[in-house]
C-alpha cells in the first residue's frame, strides 16, 4: 500500500505541474466574431476579458487586415502576462461625432501588468476631418477629440513594433503608469496636424522610448508634471514640435518632476529641439529638477535648444507675474547641427527663482538663414560652461520678468 500511495503521489505531482505549465494561450478575434468590413470592438473585448482572466500568458491576435473598430476601453487586471498583437491595420470612424462615447478614447487600456502590445500593425485615426474642426489652439473650451491609445495605471509593460497614425488628438497618452518601454514605435501624421502629440506623459515613472520614429504636428514626446525617470533615447522627431517638459504651471496641485534624459536623439526640420517651458502668472509652485540633454543632433530645426518660463502660446495667458516653478540640475551637452533661425539658444528663466545649476558642453550649431548673426538670448540664468560653445551662451544676459 504504502508503493501504491507514493506511486499515486507522484502522478498527481505530475499533473500538478502539466496543469500549471501549460503553454500560452492564443485568442483571434476571428473566434469571436470579427469579420472584415463590420466593427470588431465587440469581439476584440471578448477576447480581451478571456484572456484577462486566464492563468496562464496569453494572446489576443488580431490577424492581417483591415478592421473597423468603432471604440473600445479594454480593462484589467489580467491574472497572467497579456499580449495583444495588432498584425493588421485598425481604423477609427473619420467622423469623431460617431465615437460611441464621445468623452472617450479612442482605444484605452487601463489596469494591466506585464502587458505587451506588439504585431507590427497600424492604429489609423482617420483623422483629417477632425483637424478641420479642431480650434483648441484659440479656444480653451474647444470640443473634446479622441486620442488614439490612451494608457492609464500600465505597469512593467512594453509597447513596441507598431504605428499609430493620423491621431485625431495626442496619439498616446501614457498617464500613472510605471515601467514602460517604446520600443521601436512609429507616429505618423503631417507637420500641420493639430494638437497630435506623439507620446504624452503624465505622473508616469521609468519609462523608457527608444528606436523609434515620430513625425507628427505637435510635441514629439511632452512630459507633464510629477514625471520622474524618463529616458528618450534614439529617436528621431520630425516634423513636429520637439521634446518639451511641460507645458507645466497652468494647475495648482501640479508635482514636481525629475530625472529626465534625451540622449542620442535626431531632430528633423521640427520647430523646435529641446524644450522646457512653464507659464507665467500661473498657480504652481513645482520644481523641475535633473534635466539631461546630451548627444543631439539638429537638422535645420527652428529653436534648438530652448528654457522658456514665458510661455504663453496665442495669447491665453497674463505674463505680469513670474512663473514660480523652480528648474535646477540642468545639462546640456554635444548639441551639433543647423539651424533656420538666428536664436539658436534661449534662457529665459523666471525672475522671481531663477534657474540654478545649468551646465552647457559642447554646442556647434550653424545657422542658414540670412536674418543676421547666430545669436543666444538669455535671463535669470548664470550656466557653467564645459568645453567650447558657437554661437557663444549668453554673451549677454538680459533681466527679464
Amino acid at each position: 500500500m504504502a508503493i501504491n500511495f507514493i506511486t499515486i503521489l507522484f502522478f498527481l505531482s505530475l499533473l500538478a505541474i502539466n496543469v500549471n505549465a501549460q503553454g500560452p494561450m492564443t485568442y483571434d478575434i476571428t473566434k469571436y466574431g470579427a469579420k472584415s468590413g463590420g466593427d470588431i470592438s465587440q469581439a476584440l473585448m471578448d477576447a480581451w476579458k478571456e484572456a484577462c482572466n486566464s492563468t496562464s500568458p496569453s494572446t489576443i491576435v488580431v490577424p492581417r487586415g483591415t478592421w473597423s473598430l468603432s471604440q473600445v476601453k479594454l480593462l484589467g487586471p489580467n491574472k497572467a502576462p497579456l499580449e495583444l498583437q495588432v498584425q493588421g491595420t485598425l481604423q477609427a470612424n473619420p467622423n469623431p461625432g460617431q465615437l460611441p462615447n464621445k468623452e472617450g478614447e479612442w482605444i484605452t487600456i487601463n489596469y494591466v501588468n506585464y502587458f505587451t502590445l506588439s504585431g507590427g500593425g497600424v492604429f489609423d485615426g482617420q483623422g483629417q476631418q477632425a483637424w478641420k474642426q479642431n480650434d483648441c489652439h484659440k479656444n480653451r473650451n474647444c470640443a473634446k477629440l479622441p486620442m488614439n491609445l490612451s494608457f492609464n495605471f500600465v505597469n512593467n509593460s512594453i509597447i513596441r513594433d507598431v504605428t499609430t497614425k493620423d491621431s485625431k488628438n495626442f496619439h498616446v497618452n501614457c498617464i500613472s503608469s510605471h515601467n514602460v518601454t517604446f520600443l521601436r514605435f512609429t507616429v505618423s501624421a503631417p507637420g500641420d496636424s493639430p494638437n497630435t502629440d506623439g507620446i504624452h506623459l503624465g505622473r508616469d515613472t521609468m519609462i523608457n522610448i527608444k528606436d523609434s520614429i515620430i513625425k507628427t504636428g505637435d510635441d514629439c514626446v511632452s512630459i507633464g508634471d510629477e514625471s520622474k525617470e524618463i529616458h528618450i533615447q534614439n529617436v528621431t522627431c520630425g516634423p513636429g514640435h520637439g521634446i518639451s517638459v511641460g507645458s507645466l504651471g497652468g494647475y495648482a496641485e501640479e508635482k514636481d518632476v525629475q530625472g529626465i534624459y534625451v540622449t542620442n536623439c535626431t531632430f528633423i526640420g521640427t520647430t523646435n529641439g529641446v524644450r522646457v517651458k512653464t507659464w507665467p502668472s500661473a498657480p504652481a509652485t513645482l520644481t523641475v529638477s535633473d534635466l539631461h540633454f546630451e548627444d543631439l543632433i539638429m537638422d535645420n530645426v527652428s529653436s534648438p535648444i530652448i528654457i522658456d518660463q514665458e510661455y504663453c502660446p496665442h495669447n491665453l495667458c497674463k505674463k505680469d507675474r513670474p512663473s514660480s516653478i523652480k528648474i535646477t540640475n540642468v545639462s546640456i551637452k554635444n548639441v551639433r547641427g543647423t539651424t533656420n533661425t538666428a536664436e539658436a539658444v534661449t534662457f529665459i528663466c523666471s525672475g522671481l527663482k531663477p534657474c540654478e545649476n545649468v551646465e552647457v558642453g559642447d554646442i556647434d550649431l550653424t545657422y542658414n538663414g540670412n536674418q543676421g548673426p547666430i545669436t543666444t538670448k538669455c535671463a535669470n540664468v548664470k550656466p557653467k560652461f564645459v568645453g567650447k560653445q558657437n554661437p557663444p551662451v549668453c554673451a549677454t544676459t538680459a533681466k527679464s520678468a
